[in-house]
């Protein structure tokens, strides 16, 4: 039986790492009647958190999905990790989910990932609210995080809450909406919220908070600012509708605080979500192309009457058949059904749907518009493909995910266990899209590329511990590139006559700089005017041909990116010329044409926040620009610096270690990939002689 739509909630929870998420979704389990105990994430016992790597370092790796009731309502939860390296949850958890709750530390307030997460949300319009999270710490500063949130964000945060008690006292909070005080007090399990009215110490404070919160909502609803134009008493249910209408149009985001540890602000939380994030029917009708040419556009509603569309977000290699975790978007999906993957013009077949709960899952007959499932049975499909009905085709727009900035060789310890390895990267690249690999001709090793070392760590030990497929690998090495910084042309000649029939072919090539638009190819070719000098049919080969040529590269076998290539012209011969020819021709002529074009490395740049104490600072700033680091902000935190910087990752090996020295420990550091530059010239000498 269909759910009600209206009465659904597809959230996330997304934050930097160690802001509380997992923390959070535990009490949210335990709140909502999910689970009997609450969970732990330093013990090891999180729900969310099942994987062994998970429970042994206590961070997410992997984004877990549940389903839980509140107030008469469902709500799909999907708790995302917050470590960079495995940012690509994150990424194609919000691309599916209509709502969010953003975590924030009450101290650290907005912190280096907190700003890539939020940036994912803004892609993909989602609606969010803010919870600041730890106001029971020292030096939690509620009205400084959300002024942070504006700042830093450029985001329109409104408090509809209040802290009560000072930090490192917190005792509970004013709910500016209803005007009462909620207080928390310890049971034997967990915590009972008890609801009182607001004592005269916060009176004052709270009324001249919740005019201020009327006033910013006012501002972004005609409604509301209609009554407050002609004063006139604005309820509590004028607001509540107001907050929701202006969250569901992303026009501003509610804060609200508490500490999840103590179990304090989550059941308050819950109603927020239920009462201000968007239900499947409040958010747009998702659009697609009906073919891959992309001309002809289509729409699929949120309701069951309309033909099944779903997007494939997630995939999970398990021992009775690979999970794909599909959010269903219209229509109806039963088990044992088939249906069409539009992105690859195939049919699968869906045999069995689950519905999940972290690790577990319940078996389902059928799934409707606004579930989240995982079904078994799909044998072509990947991350960002559109599953949907055969007779009313749709595609929906695919996902980006970021390029691996780090690599390092791998290989098995006996030559029985290769195909073994092949086989295991062929799946961890079916579930995590910001893994690649590829094998190396002249040193016969096998190169996995990936986000960062822990992702890089993450991955050995899967193949390790999970895939039993024993392998040793290389140091860590960074991901370089090549591209050239001027213009060159070349002419590629492939003749040979070894008897009968020969290989003939000429190509002209020019190749330049080239800065292609974000999820565009980073090789362009192009034919220019060739008139009839070759035949249209060799294009490709000629194409071919060259990205061949440009993913080997030229310098030191890197592959080349942000380049243009144009066919100037060439020749042909009506009888000898082939594709292999044209091929050969054009991968000669490319490599000639890059020796003129100043060919030359590109390197990751990172993305570098520092948190230190004041008297650490020297130490701090000048090891980064021993390290060629560019310090672009420098901000005062309470009584820490915050220093944001871009620096190369090649120099950033054993950084954390370094900083815990220079610092006796006490200050912390967040690295995210930011883009890719070109390498100075002492330094591509060094990698010319040694790489």
């Amino acid at each position: 039986m269909a759910r009600d739509l209206a009465k659904i909630r597809n959230i996330g929870i997304m934050a930097h790492i160690d802001a509380g998420k997992t923390t959070l979704t535990e009490r949210i389990l335990y709140c909502t009647g999910k689970t009997y105990k609450i969970g732990g994430v330093d013990q090891g016992t999180a729900v969310m958190d099942y994987l062994v790597e998970e429970q042994e370092r206590g961070i997410t790796i992997t984004s877990a999905a549940t389903t839980c009731p509140w107030a008469g309502h469902v709500i799909n939860l999907i708790d995302t990790p917050g470590h960079v390296d495995f940012t690509v949850e994150v990424e194609r958890s919000l691309r599916v989910l209509d709502g969010a709750v953003a975590v924030f530390c009450g101290v650290g307030g907005v912190e280096a990932q907190s700003e890539t997460v939020w940036r994912q949300a803004d892609k993909y319009r989602v609606p969010r609210l803010c919870f600041v999270n730890k106001m029971d710490r020292l030096g939690a500063d509620f009205a400084s995080v959300v002024k942070e949130i504006s700042e830093r964000l450029a985001s329109h945060p409104v408090a509809i809450q209040l802290p009560i008690g000072p930090a490192g006292a917190y005792r509970g909070q004013v709910d500016l909406v209803e005007m009462r005080a909620y207080f928390y007090e310890r049971a034997e399990v967990a915590t009972n919220l008890k609801t009182e009215p607001i004592g005269a110490e916060m009176a004052e404070q709270a009324a001249a908070a919740r005019q201020q919160m009327i006033e910013r909502i006012a501002e972004v609803d005609d409604a509301l600012m209609s009554k407050f134009v002609q004063e006139e008493t604005i309820t509590a249910e004028d607001l509540h509708a107001a907050i929701r209408r202006a969250t569901c149009s992303n026009l501003i985001q509610p804060v609200l605080c508490g500490t999840a540890l103590k179990d304090m602000g989550v059941q308050p939380l819950l109603d927020a979500v239920v009462q201000y994030l968007p239900s499947p029917l409040d958010v747009p009708p998702v659009e697609g192309h009906v073919s891959l040419t992309g001309e002809k556009t289509a729409r699929r509603k949120a309701s069951v009457d309309e033909p099944f569309c779903g997007l494939v977000f997630k995939i999970t290699s398990d021992q009775h058949g690979d999970l794909y975790f599909t959010r269903v978007y219209s229509g109806v999906l039963k088990a044992g059904t088939r249906v069409l993957n539009s992105t690859r013009d195939k049919k699968e077949i869906v045999s069995r749907v689950w519905e999940m709960y972290a690790k577990q899952r319940i078996r389902r007959d059928e799934a409707f518009a606004g579930d989240i499932v995982a079904v078994i049975g799909c044998k072509y499909s990947l991350t960002g493909d559109t599953l949907c009905d055969a007779h009313d085709p749709i595609i929906l727009e695919r996902m980006e995910f970021p390029r691996g900035v780090i690599s390092m060789s791998i290989e098995p310890r006996n030559s029985a266990d290769k195909t073994k390895l092949q086989e295991a990267l062929d799946v961890l690249r079916r579930e995590d899209p910001t893994f690649t690999y590829r094998f190396d001709q002249e040193t016969g090793q096998t190169i996995i590329t990936g986000m960062g070392e822990l992702h890089l760590e993450i991955l050995h030990n899967k193949l390790r511990r999970d895939m039993n497929v024993d392998v040793k690998v290389g140091k860590p090495r960074v991901a370089y590139k090549e591209t050239v910084c001027g213009a060159g042309e070349a002419e590629g000649r492939f003749i040979r006559q070894i008897g009968g029939r020969g290989q003939f072919a000429v190509v002209m090539l020019r190749i330049e700089p080239y800065q292609a638009p974000p999820g565009s190819p980073t090789v362009v070719f192009e034919a220019g005017k060739i008139g009839e000098a070759i035949p249209r049919q060799f294009l490709p080969s000629i194409e071919e041909g060259v990205r061949d040529a440009a993913q080997s590269g030229q310098l030191s076998g890197y592959p080349m990116e942000n380049i243009k290539v144009t066919l100037l012209g060439g020749e042909h011969h009506p009888v000898d010329s082939s594709e292999m020819a044209f091929l050969q021709a054009a991968s000669m002529a490319f490599e000639q044409a890059v020796t003129k074009a100043d060919p030359a490395f590109m390197e990751p740049v990172m993305s570098l926040q520092v948190v230190c104490p004041e008297e650490f600072l020297g130490a701090v700033t000048g090891d980064l620009n021993a390290r060629r680091a560019e310090i672009v902000n420098m901000a005062l935190r309470h009584t820490n610096r915050v220093i944001d910087a871009h620096v190369p990752l090649a120099e950033m090996f054993g950084y954390s270690t370094a900083l815990r020295s220079l610092t006796q420990g006490r200050a912390t550091s967040t690295l995210e990939p930011s883009h890719y530059a070109i390498v100075p010239k002492n330094v591509a000498e060094m990698l010319l002689r040694y790489v």
